[in-house]
């Protein structure tokens, strides 16, 4: 377990599993680890450029989680479709990045059936017109869609591809843990700390989906449907399932901004009231990893704690970057 005793030093350093590695993110650069089938570990570093080090309107409340969402999920897929190249054992094994990004492309294409259509279709018949009942109607919705949420993560926990994955996950949160508290990065160290962390991208997506029923709940959708003139029942669905999917960004902007705030006040007994759902959804999308694992997420975030030390030593300004461990990719 994580020692209390120590004093955290916070940082901005986050990072996501991928397959049999770990890519960590700094605010300079980004790394990935990868055991390979000989046994040995790959590692490679890249540098990190975004739109937000140039433009401040992209760092400011809101937009920044938005933006930041955006270019987290860019970078899990470029680090997927490296780590599935990698780790296959024979050509047939190996994914191209054509078939990673398809892959990608069902997914977000699933999610959005399972977390917002299939809900809306089962609360309209469970309650009715969202338009007669918006206060049940966004209600029943959101209970489904989380309903949804935790029976996906159990199926997909259950798949031994996902399981290492997890166990991955694990590896990388155990090693900021111990990057924080400024405890030397060898696997017997990192093995004591747990397996959740406050900035998770498990705890977004939780909190996405809790906030997301608040956000609906405001939306003025009779006077909508009014206003255009629409009343069947078709359309009122429609219209309701246009509204998650519009105001979907705006939400996970607000989401950001709570685990950001809530993230540099975690050791608050209030906080950690608010945080402790996210924490235990993460029991079931972490994994105890074994040394070999603690030992790639090690590599990886090795390169980009030196590239930033580098850059501290020689004295030079880096570009403000407040974004918190994000990364959908921790959740399949």
């Amino acid at each position: 377990m994580t020692d209390p005793a120590r004093e955290v030093r916070h940082t901005h350093i986050g990072g996501q599993a991928v397959i049999e590695g770990v890519m960590m993110r700094g605010r300079l650069n980004w790394a990935l680890a990868v055991r390979v089938p000989d046994g040995s570990i790959h590692v490679e570093e890249h540098d990190l450029r975004t739109a937000s080090a140039r433009h401040a309107w992209l760092r400011k409340p809101i937009i920044r989680g938005v933006w930041g969402l955006w270019e987290t999920l860019s970078l899990a897929m470029r680090a997927l479709s490296i780590s599935a190249e990698l780790a296959g054992e024979t050509e047939e094994e190996k994914l191209t990045p054509r078939e990673v990004a398809w892959t990608m492309a069902a997914g977000v294409g699933l999610a959005i059936g399972l977390f917002i259509v299939l809900p809306a279709v089962v609360t309209g018949w469970l309650v009715g017109s969202a338009a007669d009942r918006p206060f049940e109607w966004n209600l029943v919705d959101g209970l489904l869609r989380l309903v949804a949420f935790f029976a996906y993560i159990v199926a997909v926990s259950r798949m031994r591809e996902i399981e290492r994955v997890f166990a991955y996950h694990g590896a990388e949160h155990k090693t900021i843990h111990a990057y924080e508290r400024g405890l030397p990065l060898d696997a017997e160290v990192i093995q004591r700390h747990e397996t959740m962390h406050v900035r998770c991208g498990t705890s977004f997506l939780l909190m996405v989906m809790v906030l997301a029923i608040a956000v609906y709940s405001l939306v003025p959708i009779k006077g909508l449907l009014a206003a255009a003139g629409l009343d069947a029942d078709w359309a009122v669905l429609g219209v309701a399932i246009a509204i998650r999917l519009l105001l979907l960004p705006l939400i996970a902007g607000l989401a950001y901004e709570v685990i950001k705030w809530a993230g540099a006040r975690s050791d608050a007994p209030a906080v950690r009231v608010l945080l402790w759902p996210g924490l235990m959804l993460q029991k079931l999308t972490t994994r105890e990893p074994d040394d070999g694992m603690v030992e790639v997420a090690v590599e990886a975030l090795k390169l980009v704690v030196a590239r930033e030390e580098a850059d501290a030593a020689v004295g030079q300004r880096t570009a403000p970057d407040d974004r918190a461990e994000t990364v959908l990719a921790d959740a399949p």
